[in-house]
């Protein structure tokens, strides 16, 4: 064959092959789609991710499966969808504890910035610092002074190297120059169950979690991590309030596609977010569990992807400069 028609033979076989992805996506959904939540069932981040799917079958015309795959900082799960084609049929549900600090401190072979694609964020609960109920201080600001006072000799509880309420504790010492020990534990339960005990100072948790012990007077809440109180509990103050401006962490979710997967599929799942988020049933169910819903200019790829990497570029050098590391 003469040079000229191969070259004509090749352009026709990538024409045809890009009109058969464009009317791949087209077509999308024709078979169930699988939403990876890196986290074991009954938490916080498989309930909203069936809430979710539970909407989003109806737009889009099918099935939507939760899929557990927890271990690793969640990394496991990331993994999955990582090896998964990038053809919008497995989806990434997760937050700070997967997404950010997960691949920072154990050796993963994806990187979680450059290899999915975002698709939107859908939730932010607010973290709260949470003290035994005898401590002497009535505030965050206070919660410093008195550990400054003791130094050494306060304890925070954490859920192991890498989560958010390690991450808090760092951030704290960085800002403040407090130092006080960590006492990790294999879960949320436990850090309640010695908070409330007294055996631990304090804590940092998502704010849904522990409302009903603040409620009952068995711990007590110091300070919101956000700019502005928190719905379901508006007597307590915010960092700000109490004179420790700039401090914010939230608990939020977002959801990401494989790196690859055609914008328009992108688009469809992202839409179909969206009609999910502005559900007045699914903004209940939502409220109930403490989780605030981002306003709609931030439910885009292209702002979760903004925010995404700004969360990194805030906890990595943190994360760094502890050095925390996971075998």
């Amino acid at each position: 064959m003469r040079p000229w028609r191969r070259l004509f033979a090749l352009f026709a076989v990538v024409a045809i092959l890009g009109n058969a992805s464009t009317a791949f996506a087209q077509l999308y959904p024709t078979r169930p789609i699988t939403i990876v939540v890196p986290f074991p069932a009954g938490g916080a981040t498989s309930a909203l991710a069936r809430i979710l799917a539970e909407h989003m079958r109806t737009t889009l015309g099918q099935p939507l499966i939760i899929e557990n795959v927890s271990g690793a900082g969640g990394t496991l799960g990331i993994s999955r969808v990582a090896r998964a084609a990038p053809d919008g049929y497995t989806l990434s549900i997760g937050q700070p504890t997967s997404h950010v600090a997960g691949s920072t401190i154990l050796p993963v072979q994806y990187d979680v910035l450059n290899d999915f694609e975002p698709v939107a964020r859908v939730a932010d609960t607010p973290v709260w610092v949470v003290s035994r109920s005898d401590l002497p201080a009535k505030d965050l600001k206070e919660l410093v002074a008195w550990i400054k006072a003791h130094p050494g000799k306060a304890s925070e509880a954490t859920i192991g190297p890498g989560s958010f309420s390690h991450l808090f504790g760092l951030y704290l010492q960085i800002s403040t120059g407090a130092q006080f020990q960590f006492v990790p534990y294999r879960g949320g339960a436990p850090v309640m169950q010695d908070l409330v005990a007294g055996h631990v100072d304090f804590t940092s948790d998502m704010a849904a979690n522990s409302l009903p012990l603040v409620q009952s007077g068995q711990i007590k809440a110091l300070a919101v991590l956000s700019k502005r109180r928190w719905f379901a509990a508006p007597d307590v103050p915010t960092a700000d309030e109490v004179g420790m401006p700039g401090f914010y962490i939230s608990l939020w979710h977002g959801i990401w596609a494989r790196k690859g997967t055609a914008r328009s599929i992108v688009a469809k799942i992202n839409d179909a977010l969206v009609a999910a988020l502005a559900d007045p049933v699914v903004q209940q169910r939502f409220a109930e569990q403490g989780q605030e819903i981002p306003p709609r200019d931030q439910q885009t790829p292209e702002a979760l992807g903004e925010f995404h990497k700004a969360e990194i570029e805030k906890w990595l050098p943190i994360i760094r400069a502890a050095d925390i590391k996971l075998d």
